[in-house]
């Protein structure tokens, strides 16, 4: 039985993620491919029951078959998530009465603390290393100065236009998941930086608006942006996990190491709970704790 027949529910979902809430295609991905693993396992399990008849023991069966087969918590909860949303969608429709994920527990996480790069290491990247001379070599420059300046995510950045560079205020206006768009202040230096790069670009074209471009003309893609940061990070850090996320990390936690004020950090990362910032408060924390048995006679 074919899955897109049995449960159309999950492409009209999929276009409500994609048209009204504006999703990111990463996320629409995932979405979908959870659903349509969950409705594969209906189709097998149950001969493809209705979803207004799927109940907690459903879910709460397809999630220790996950479980049997090692799936880590961090996934099970993202799939956890994608049911709740799911048939939050389906209530809001009036396809369901109520959801079958009121009494499903996510299982727990041992939290970890942010990899960030140390501020003297990114200091020697931006101070001491050499970039080449080419356009290639000023747009590795610019790229890492700018995604530490701004905690951006690879996604924002490499699809930044030249018009979202507000030079008047020193600002950079970046438009984040589920099309949100929050202010990011930059440096003066920075700021003329980029707008040299603009107007020096070897290709102008009235398609190619992006700020970062190749030497031909192209819009930067991930991979190599995501290459050549962990090429340039490797000359100056020992840390195992070295992405352009890193230098996100690396924002948010000298910020807070320098005393910024917690929702402020918060918006401009672009998180939308304060939860998700808070993780950052862990590497103060750690950080005044090593300050402590140093500093303190009875440590």
């Amino acid at each position: 039985m074919d899955i897109s027949l049995q449960y159309p529910q999950i492409q009209r979902f999929v276009d409500y993620l994609k048209f009204e809430k504006r999703y990111s295609q990463h996320t629409i991905i995932a979405y979908q491919t959870d659903l349509e693993q969950f409705a594969a396992f209906l189709l097998s399990q149950y001969d493809g029951i209705q979803v207004t008849n799927i109940t907690a023991s459903f879910v709460r069966t397809w999630l220790m078959e996950l479980k049997e087969d090692e799936i880590i918590a961090k996934s099970l909860n993202r799939k956890i998530s994608t049911l709740k949303s799911f048939f939050k969608y389906l209530m809001k429709m009036g396809e369901i009465q109520q959801s079958p994920m009121t009494t499903i527990v996510s299982p727990k996480i041992n939290k970890r603390l942010p990899v960030f790069v140390q501020e003297e290491h990114l200091d020697t990247l931006f101070n001491h290393v050499e970039f080449e001379d080419s356009w290639q070599g000023r747009t590795e420059n610019l790229v890492l100065q700018l995604f530490y300046a701004t905690g951006m995510r690879l996604s924002e950045l490499i699809n930044l236009k030249e018009s979202q560079l507000d030079g008047s205020y020193q600002q950079v206006k970046v438009l984040g998941k589920g099309n949100k768009e929050r202010i990011v202040p930059i440096s003066a230096e920075l700021k003329n930086a980029l707008q040299s790069y603009i107007a020096e670009k070897p290709i102008k074209s009235s398609e190619i608006l992006n700020l970062f471009i190749t030497e031909k003309g192209k819009p930067l893609q991930p991979r190599s942006v995501y290459a050549f940061v962990k090429r340039r990070l490797f000359e100056v850090t020992q840390i195992k996990k070295r992405s352009p996320h890193i230098l996100r990390h690396s924002f948010a936690t000298h910020l807070m190491n320098n005393g910024a004020d917690l929702n402020a950090v918060k918006e401009l990362l672009g998180h939308s709970s304060l939860a998700a910032t808070q993780v950052y408060t862990h590497n103060t924390i750690e950080k005044l704790k090593d300050v402590y048995k140093k500093a303190h006679p009875k440590a």
